[in-house]
């Protein structure tokens, strides 16, 4: 589980916002978005696109970096796409995602341009989207991690934002499963209301629960409460310790199921476990200096 990535908190950036841009090599989150499409208007599109390549060439740390594009259909997004995998991102969210052909479009325009390293993420905006989900999180090649748009499938719903969330429930969990399937990360989508800090933990705690591994942010603010929620407690981590441990000992060993403090653990708790000691082990070595 070397591979284990932090994306706990997974910060929009706009791109036209170059004062955004250079704070965001201060803030602790996990990642950054940093954003050609939604954030930005028509007419600071070119502006943005050279900012977000200067920043990128600059870099950001530890932080993960990924390029959201506009969509190749727009007149900016060819263009997008050819000059952030040349600056040379993390990833390159792709919006508006709904069939693999999207995907396999944006593969095709990268052959022979960019390395394999370059990974693309795909954002899940759509009606169409939730109904290909097993098709796109099985598409394969460069694609990584599928992100939420729950703000525009709300939209395309005709739907209406509710705390609980019930009205996405199908969607978020299908799309969890499915990117689980294909060994794919997932993130949550955004919290709108940035003052109600009590809304945002239960939308955090939510996030987690239903398995994603973080959560996108629209605002600084967020990204503490974030970390904090989707990292595993010192609780946690010493209970994962102990069961890891317990399988280990001589007399355990081969075991498909043990008794630990008077209850019955399985080997696919220590499976858990060991992901839990991985995935702490990889934020500490973000948080180092």
């Amino acid at each position: 589980m070397s591979d284990i990535r932090p994306r706990r908190s997974v910060l929009f950036m706009p791109g036209s916002n170059a004062h955004a841009l250079e704070k965001a090599r201060t803030l602790p989150a996990d990642a950054l978005i940093l954003d050609l499409e939604d954030a930005v208007a028509p007419d600071a599109k070119e502006t943005a696109h050279a900012q977000v390549c200067a920043a990128v060439r600059a870099g950001f740390g530890k932080r993960e970096v990924i390029v959201r594009i506009n969509a190749l259909s727009t007149p900016w997004g060819a263009k997008d796409l050819v000059a952030a995998a040349a600056v040379g991102p993390d990833a390159i969210l792709l919006p508006k995602v709904s069939t693999p052909h999207d995907l396999h479009a944006v593969e095709n325009e990268l052959a022979g341009v960019c390395d394999s390293s370059l990974a693309l993420w795909a954002m899940v905006e759509t009606p169409l989207a939730i109904l290909n989900i097993a098709a796109l999180a099985d598409a394969g090649g460069r694609l990584a991690c599928l992100v939420m748009g729950t703000n525009d499938l709300i939209k395309e719903m005709r739907g209406a934002h509710t705390q609980d969330q019930l009205n996405l429930a199908a969607a978020l969990g299908l799309s969890v499963l499915a990117a689980r399937a294909h060994g794919l990360a997932v993130i949550d989508g955004v919290y709108n209301d940035i003052a109600n800090s009590e809304g945002f933990a239960a939308s955090c705690a939510q996030g987690r629960s239903f398995g994603f591994d973080g959560k996108t942010l629209i605002h600084p603010s967020q990204i503490a409460p974030c970390n904090a929620a989707f990292s595993p407690s010192p609780d946690e981590v010493e209970a994962a310790k102990k069961i890891v441990a317990a399988f280990e000992e001589p007399e355990n060993k081969g075991k498909g199921a043990i008794k630990l403090d008077g209850r019955l653990v399985e080997l696919l708790h220590a499976e858990s476990a060991k992901r839990t000691l991985a995935l702490a082990q990889a934020i500490g070595a973000m948080e180092v200096p």
